[in-house]
């Protein structure tokens, strides 16, 4: 009995089931990992156990609990739509300023999913009270959320630093955020001015603040507001300058906002995603018991035989791409492929960061896709007068057609990054 296909199967099998009878993918996996680690493996529950990512789920539940609390007291909404008055002048500029706040939200430890919940309801009402395309605005607000996801400070980018870590990449956070940055802005710029961005930057329009705030958006920060935001601003501060592992400061900061009642504990607890640690533990779980067995070495060949040292960025983006169209990058399609990334690289003999990348960026440049968190909050909170129909299908053929269009960008970015490496050492 190969126990290395068994584990395989086991993880194809709890994603299958999860898209398909809507089941939390985490907890099916780790259902999968006991039964076949237990049942096939005769490991003890200790065992596997051991797979569980500890300091992962310690880091996530700090930085999520932290925003939780920005969150409930008001002070990233607040944040958010003070920022729009910013957007004073040519009206074509609403995007763009909308992508750079979905960006810094994302950067400063929100990442995109508490920035788009943010962000996506302002800007969708703006686009539809000031005459703008809402699928460029979704496009814009989508993208900038995912390129600031992998900040090191943020969910995404702690799970896939701990993840490229345990894969032998360590020291490279920041190579990491700046490398699905350009990309991200790259894909969404030229979605910008492709799709009428240029024609909107032309239209001679001024911004009215009126137009975009109700009065009661414009209050001034409360104490336990700006206590807030000092507590976000030091915890960053401590993690660049300081190189504070970003569970002390974050685990500080919730005390701190708990225990001077800035932010309500109990509806902080409740605005964790609970669903998403326990998809992302879950899986990695199983896929820990996969390591053991073999079956993330099947994987890598796999992959191996369908590329070549240059060709490999794209296919694993590609692959990627498709995964995350129909399950959680974050939850699934990290944990699943970044484990490959030094197989791959010996085998091939490429470059494991360069890899990595590509699983980053290809998993993330999909999720505009209404199938996916990002583009459906964005269609829920278009303005009324959009055909939501309509912008269903736009963002469904975007979403599908990044797969390919991540798997094209990463092959030429990371080709181009190789060529000027040899480059500079031929110099």
């Amino acid at each position: 009995m190969n126990l290395a296909w068994i584990s395989l199967g086991a993880l194809v099998v709890a994603v299958v089931v999860g898209i398909i009878c809507r089941v939390n993918v985490g907890l099916l996996s780790f259902a999968a990992a006991f039964v076949v680690g237990t049942g096939f493996g005769n490991l003890r529950v200790s065992q596997v156990t051991v797979g569980f990512p500890t300091q992962l789920f310690l880091v996530l539940v700090a930085i999520l609990l932290l925003f939780g609390q920005a969150q409930v007291n008001g002070t990233l909404n607040k944040l958010a739509r003070y920022s729009i008055r910013l957007a004073r002048g040519n009206i074509g500029m609403v995007p763009i300023l909308f992508f750079g706040l979905s960006v810094a939200i994302a950067t400063l430890g929100g990442g995109n999913i508490t920035a788009i919940a943010l962000i996506a309801p302002v800007a969708m009402a703006a686009a539809g009270r000031m005459n703008i395309n809402a699928f460029l605005m979704a496009i814009m607000v989508g993208n900038g959320c995912n390129a600031g996801a992998f900040s090191p400070i943020a969910p995404t980018g702690i799970v896939a630093n701990q993840l490229m870590a345990k894969a032998g990449i360590v020291g490279m956070e920041w190579q990491t955020y700046w490398n699905t940055f350009i990309i991200q802005s790259f894909v969404a710029f030229a979605g910008y001015f492709l799709l009428g961005g240029t024609k909107l930057l032309l239209r001679h329009e001024r911004v009215d603040a009126a137009m975009e705030l109700p009065p009661e958006d414009l209050e001034p920060f409360t104490r336990s507001q700006w206590l807030t935001l000092g507590v976000l601003g030091a915890m960053l501060l401590a993690v660049i300058f300081l190189q504070t592992d970003v569970i002390v400061p974050a685990f500080v900061g919730i005390a701190i906002l708990a225990l001077t009642r800035a932010a309500d504990p109990e509806a902080a607890i409740k605005a964790v995603p609970w669903g998403t640690v326990l998809m992302v533990c879950g899986v990695s779980t199983l896929v820990s018991l996969l390591e053991k067995t073999g079956g993330v070495d099947m994987i890598v060949d796999m992959l191996v035989k369908l590329s070549t040292p240059t060709s490999i960025t794209g296919v694993i983006a590609f692959v990627s791409g498709i995964s995350s169209a129909y399950s959680s990058t974050v939850g699934v399609v990290l944990p699943t492929f970044l484990p490959t990334v030094p197989g791959l690289a010996e085998q091939l003999g490429a470059d494991p960061m360069a890899i990595a990348s590509s699983i980053n960026v290809g998993g993330h440049l999909v999720d505009v896709s209404p199938l996916s968190t990002i583009g459906a909050i964005c269609l829920a909170t278009t303005a009324a007068n959009e055909d939501r129909q309509v912008l269903f299908n736009k963002l469904l053929v975007w979403g599908l057609s990044m797969a390919v269009v991540g798997a094209v960008v990463c092959w030429v970015f990371f080709g181009l990054l190789r060529k000027m490496g040899k480059g500079k050492k031929e110099s």
